[in-house]
């Protein structure tokens, strides 16, 4: 692993001193050199290779170095599996076969593992990334609709009444949001570092919670033959414009990631997504239909100052887009398409 980042590294000033990126030049004029001074396999150099350049792809304002344990890309050329107790990886001295152990949450049970890894090191250990292919379920014919609104106080909110909230989420956000900016006043190298372990514990709520969520509702419209239903959000920051006090609460949580888990799981288990026009979702009155910016009396309280009828405003929300799809208003039906999962380290 060494070896083959301080190849990076000599390939990365090569490019950057020539202003060469493309790989095809890069391979011609650097591989056998790279292959006779870092004793590397031929399919490692070019690996290396293809490294540097896919780094270069967005940023080529300045050179690029490589961590000595920074991770290697295996291909079907360099790894093999020996069912899914071993593996076979080229090394510097030749292939070794390592025992392989994949974590119990992510049985690759009917998966198809598609013979390529990322090999990197954590604290010691090397993990394998493996990427398989999920076999998705026929497409369930829906017989009705769940419309689902995501929200900052509460996370998400169904049609049926049931809201994931975010008063969890609120606390550990306004912790590592006090404690992010506690280490970026101190601006040591070890405030920086431990800087970037909170930022990817952060980080890993986040993707905790999401997981959670999106699961439980993926498993409540199939139990129940219904497709899910949710707002078309793109753009949403930029149209939407919010008090100073409130930009941090409303722009850190990751509602992109959220909706892109419930789409997924979604197409694995076969219920079809549908994306409507949120315009309005929040000032109509699921009762009697009438749309008012007045009718949202608070954060949580909705009235409708035409029939009177009272009702949290997310559940409101929600019954508004289930309404959307019921009246044949959806603007975009998510397809099935071929998934692909990254499985997160999975120890060697």
């Amino acid at each position: 692993m060494e070896t083959f980042n301080h190849a990076c590294d000599d390939i990365s000033r090569a490019a950057y001193e020539s202003k060469t990126y493309n790989k095809y030049k890069l391979q011609h004029n650097h591989y056998y050199r790279i292959r006779e001074q870092y004793l590397l396999p031929a399919q490692l150099a070019i690996r290396a290779i293809s490294k540097v350049v896919e780094s270069y792809k967005t940023e080529r304002s300045h050179l690029h170095r490589f961590k000595p344990h920074g991770a290697i890309v295996y291909d079907q050329r360099l790894l093999s599996f020996k069912g899914l107790e071993k593996a076979s990886l080229v090394t510097l001295e030749g292939r070794v076969v390592v025992p392989l152990l994949v974590g119990g949450y992510a049985k690759l049970t009917q998966r198809r593992i598609r013979g390529q890894a990322d090999l990197l090191i954590v604290k010691g250990d090397f993990y394998l990334c493996l990427v398989v292919e999920q076999p998705e379920e026929p497409p369930l014919t829906p017989e009705g609709y769940l419309g689902v609104d995501f929200g900052i106080v509460n996370l998400a909110s169904t049609s049926d009444g049931v809201s994931y909230t975010g008063d969890e989420v609120e606390s550990v956000r306004a912790h590592y949001t006090g404690l992010k900016a506690e280490l970026q006043h101190v601006g040591t190298e070890s405030a920086k570092r431990r800087l970037r372990k909170v930022s990817g514990r952060e980080a890993r709520f986040k993707r905790q919670v999401n997981h959670r969520i999106s699961k439980e509702l993926v498993v409540v419209a199939k139990g129940t033959m219904r497709a899910i239903v949710l707002e078309d959000l793109r753009g949403m920051r930029s149209r939407v414009t919010v008090r100073q006090g409130q930009r941090e609460r409303r722009g850190k949580w990751a509602f992109n990631q959220l909706r892109a888990f419930v789409e997924y799981k979604a197409r694995v288990a076969g219920v079809p997504v549908l994306l409507v026009d949120p315009r309005d979702t929040s000032r109509r009155c699921s009762a009697c239909g009438h749309a008012e910016r007045l009718n949202r009396v608070s954060q949580s309280g909705f009235r409708c100052r035409s029939c009177g009828h009272v009702d949290d405003a997310d559940f409101n929300a929600a019954k508004n887009i289930q309404w959307r799809a019921e009246v044949n208003q959806p603007i975009v039906g998510c397809q099935p398409v071929g998934l692909e999962i990254e499985l997160q380290a999975h120890p060697l």
